[in-house]
């Protein structure tokens, strides 16, 4: 027992010896503290694989509660989050709501979370597809709109869609303007459509078919392809099919008839199978002249029919080799009212004048079109493009023009004139893909051969007068001219593009063009014994001719935030002319150097800026140049001027857009302003002739410097609830500074131009479709001349139209109420207009429709449009027979087969609708 003790005794000494002599042990290592913030990422994605923009997206936790949206390409970011364990909630229209619940690690200061996937919500119909695009997406030279995004009626046309679009308006003849430029051509799939017309296009094709509208600067066929850029482009519309609407038939039918000998009838049919498109447009309308919902028409009054039946054809022949062809031929008769009156101004003195006419017009054309592209390979494209075109047209009017004020004169009589002009000519296109990318060259040849017949006739009296109303002359003269115009027209244009690196390219352009224009005038009059006899005074033969070459070279680079090319083109011109009567010539060269310069910076694909210079020349008229005394009207004889340069116009323009998904607002804007050097200006010299009191006017052509224009836009949208609802707000102000000469005095005249509308649109149901708007305008012109008027013309109208539908029944109407200030020869003050009609559906299945439209119900629609130049003001009645009543009949056919495919798999897309083979 004593030794266990002991024991027990000594391993505690022991133990407490050791503990004593040994070191502290050290501590166990504790984990670093939790990072105070850290920040957190992802993207946001559908069932596709497509991002999904504009995405309502909260983090909650203990310390946080945080919202963000996600951007144009699905990407979120939280930053400053405070712990790493918390849940994210995700909304977005279309798509079913989703909640994540997330435990990370508090030592990252990057949180990356796995593509969150939203499924489709349950309120979708299955037919519907959201792949998360931009309503508004902006490429080079293209401003995108994607049409699922607009609300518009079933069985709507394009032109009701485009109505919907920020940015674009459509008036009633089928017109189309984007930010404030009007759109020139309109294509389907890539290719023109109908021939380019516009107004066929958007009254015609369905909405219900089209996938995106897309606005196109287009510079053409070769800039398309290599990148470089002259001229000022056109403004293009074309119109992308759904990948389903792309195999099918349509079928569009209509007849109208309405009083006063009216009448309207269309019949458009249209096969779409991929890139193949075949079909029929045939229009023809009888209807007055000047009826107009606004102040803006120029329209006098008078009776037309119109009618213009085309054809198009398009297809893929192969892999290689794609066919586009169209032809139209259209004709017009009109009689015609003309009734205008104003002030006529010079250095000596304003004359008054009321001026009136009726008569009888005629005109017909046809135009062919055809366009060949051949793929030969993977590195060789050539383009064939012949065209031809006709027009004819004729006239016969009685006029009558009274003078008084400076000048007093009364002048009456009848004038015949025809005119035939035919057109020929075509372009080649060929491009070679080198094996470096990017590397190309490209030669366009183009001619054109046209002549020019007409003939005209006139028999007036005037009665001269002094200042006392005093008959002094009694006048009449009778000349009949004949004229013959051949021209012909040349053009060369080489490129060549050498990459410098993956983001760099050195460009070379060298174009050629030449325009020669041979004119003969013969001249004849009738004696009071009504005998022809010739005037050699008034006959004239010349000729002229207008080259210009352009040289540039342009550095450019493409950057994914921007591009810009910078470069300089030098401009030789070369003017000559022969008068063969006179034996005289003319010869004028010039040379100028301007610079290349486009910029663009692209905040994202919903959000640019962009800034662009362009220069160039433009040659004299014929009536400009030509130096024989044109006394065709003896109180307006013109006198032109062999020594004139071409006049050179300088232009910079400057373009924001902005579409901002998560807030669904667009905004637009746009500035140009321009100068032109050497402009050609009108010299209006008064004439005496002591012996009756009196003078005529005689007109001669200089060069001179300093007008310019400067001009703006911006447009502001804001589209709630689903799309139901939206408000916009647009604006345009110019101001043009305009020079001219009066009995060799100079003189400038000032007009300035604001417009303001405010316009929501309310689409609540898909039975109710209503669109007010307030708009102001005021019109201001100032001149120099010191017996001048100046103008100030202000005007405020109230409009509203839309739709209500129930069942089979749909009532639509158009009214506006116009306040009108400054114009006081209106006819009437204040105009009240109001449209409507009343629509009933007796066939559903293929749209058969039966309207009756009433115009202008009140019998208001009567207004002055006045326009103003340098020296004159003119006021121009519109049309009084505007009241009227249509009845109508349509009928629309569609059947749709799918999407194209090949070899059992869809076919590819281009980025403007046509389909790869």
């Amino acid at each position: 027992m004593k030794n266990i003790t002991f024991l027990i005794i000594t391993i505690l000494l022991g133990g407490k010896l050791f503990a004593q002599t040994q070191s502290p042990p050290r501590a166990k290592p504790t984990d670093p503290p939790p990072l105070p913030f850290r920040e957190v990422s992802g993207i946001v994605k559908d069932s596709s694989d497509n991002s999904i923009p504009g995405v309502t997206i909260t983090l909650i936790s203990k310390k946080d509660t945080l919202h963000v949206s996600s951007n144009e390409r699905g990407i979120f970011v939280f930053k400053n989050v405070k712990q790493a364990t918390f849940s994210i909630s995700f909304k977005a229209m279309g798509f079913a709501p989703t909640v994540r619940k997330f435990l990370l690690s508090d030592l990252d200061r990057k949180l990356v979370l796995n593509p969150i996937i939203l499924g489709q919500g349950q309120h979708v119909l299955n037919e519907v597809k959201i792949n998360g695009t931009p309503d508004v997406i902006y490429k080079t030279d293209t401003v995108e709109y994607r049409a699922a995004n607009y609300k518009v009626r079933p069985d709507a046309t394009l032109d009701e869609l485009l109505k919907k679009m920020p940015n674009v308006e459509v008036d009633k003849n089928g017109k189309v303007t984007f930010m404030g430029e009007e759109v020139k051509k309109a294509r389907l799939n890539g290719k023109d459509f109908a021939g380019g017309d516009v107004a066929q296009a958007v009254k015609n094709l369905p909405a219900a078919i089209v996938d995106k509208a897309q606005f196109v600067d287009d510079y053409g066929q070769q800039a398309a392809r290599t990148g470089i850029k002259d001229g000022d482009p056109t403004k293009v519309l074309n119109i992308t099919t759904k990948a389903d609407r792309s195999i099918g038939n349509m079928a569009r039918l209509s007849a109208s008839a309405g009083n006063n000998d009216r009448s309207d009838g269309n019949a458009f049919v249209q096969r779409i199978n991929a890139n193949q498109q075949i079909g029929f447009n045939g229009s023809f309308n009888s209807t007055v002249n000047g009826v107009a919902g606004d102040n803006s028409s120029g329209a006098s009054g008078g009776s037309n029919s119109y009618g213009r039946p085309s054809m198009g054809y398009r297809d893929q022949w192969g892999k290689k080799v794609q066919f586009n062809s169209s032809y139209s031929y259209n004709f017009y008769n009109s009689n015609n009212i003309y009734d205008a009156d104003g002030q006529s101004f010079s250095s000596n003195g304003t004359t008054n004048f009321v001026s009136s006419s009726s008569g009888e017009s005629g005109s017909k054309g046809h135009n062919l079109y055809m366009q060949l592209d051949i793929n030969a390979d993977s590195s060789n494209f050539i383009q064939i493009t012949p065209t031809f075109n006709y027009s004819g047209s004729n006239s016969s009017n009685t006029y009558s023009n009274t003078l008084f004020g400076y000048q007093n004169q009364i002048a009456n009589g009848t004038s015949l004139s025809s005119s035939d002009y035919a057109n020929y000519g075509g372009t080649a296109f060929y491009q070679h893909l080198f094996k470096k990318k990017k590397r190309n060259f490209s030669a366009q040849f183009s001619a054109n051969w046209s002549t020019q017949k007409q003939r005209s006739e006139s028999n007036t009296r005037t009665l001269y007068q002094d200042s006392l109303l005093a008959t002094k002359r009694d006048s009449i003269y009778r000349p009949i001219t004949a004229r013959n115009s051949p021209s012909n027209s040349y053009s060369t244009n080489l490129t060549y593009v050498e990459p410098l690196s993956k983001t760099e390219l050195l460009q070379f352009n060298a174009v050629l063009n030449y325009r020669g224009y041979a004119n003969t005038a013969v001249t004849d009059s009738i004696n009071r014994a009504n005998q022809i006899v010739h005037v050699p005074s008034l006959s004239s033969i010349y000729n002229y001719s207008f080259s210009e070459t352009r040289l540039g070279v342009n550095y450019t680079v493409n950057k994914p935030k921007y591009n810009y090319s910078l470069g300089v083109t030098a401009i030789p011109t070369l003017l000559e002319g022969t008068q063969v009567t006179l034996n005289a010539t003319t010869s004028r060269t010039n040379f100028t150097i301007i610079p290349i310069f486009r910029f663009q910076y692209v905040f994202s694909k919903t959000h640019r800026l962009s800034m662009n210079y362009n220069g160039s020349p433009t040659e004299p008229t014929f009536s400009q140049i030509q130096p024989v005394a044109d006394k065709s009207s003896p109180q307006n004889v013109i006198v032109g001027n062999p020594d004139l340069r071409p006049s050179f116009r300088h232009t910079v323009s400057l373009q924001y857009n902005n579409y901002i998904p998560n807030s669904k607002l667009t905004l637009s804007a746009t500035a140009n302003t321009s100068m032109v050097n050497s402009q050609v200006v009108s010299n209006v010299l008064q004439v005496p002739l002591p012996a009756i009191s009196s003078f005529y006017n005689e007109t001669h052509y200089l060069n001179l410097n300093g007008a310019y224009s400067v001009s703006g836009n911006y447009g502001i949208t804001k589209q709630l609830s689903d799309q139901k609802y939206s408000l916009r707000l647009n604006g345009t102000m110019s101001y043009n500074h305009n020079i001219s000469m009066s009995n060799d005095i100079g003189y400038h005249a000032d007009n300035w131009r604001f417009s303001e509308v405010l316009g929501p649109q309310l689409n609540p149901t898909e039975a109710i479709e209503i669109n007010p708007s307030v708009s102001y305008t005021l019109a201001r012109s100032f001149f120099t001349q010191p017996n001048a008027r100046n103008t100030d013309t202000k005007t405020t109208a109230l409009t509203i139209d839309g739709v209500f539908t129930y069942k089979k029944w749909k009532l639509g109407y158009n009214a506006s109420k116009n306040y009108v200030e400054g114009i006081s020869a209106n006819l009437t003050h204040n105009p009240f207009v109001v449209d409507a009609y009343l629509q009933r559906t007796l066939f559903p299945k293929i749209q058969g429709n039966l309207k009756i439209q009433a115009f202008d119900i009140f019998n208001q629609n009567n207004f002055i449009n006045q326009t103003v130049s340098t020296t004159s003001i003119t006021n121009t009645k519109s049309n009084v027979l505007s009241r009227y009543v249509y009845i109508s009949f349509s009928v629309f056919l569609q059947k749709w087969s799918g999407s194209p495919k090949r070899n059992g798999a869809p076919m590819m897309r281009r980025g403007d609708g046509s389909f790869v083979y």
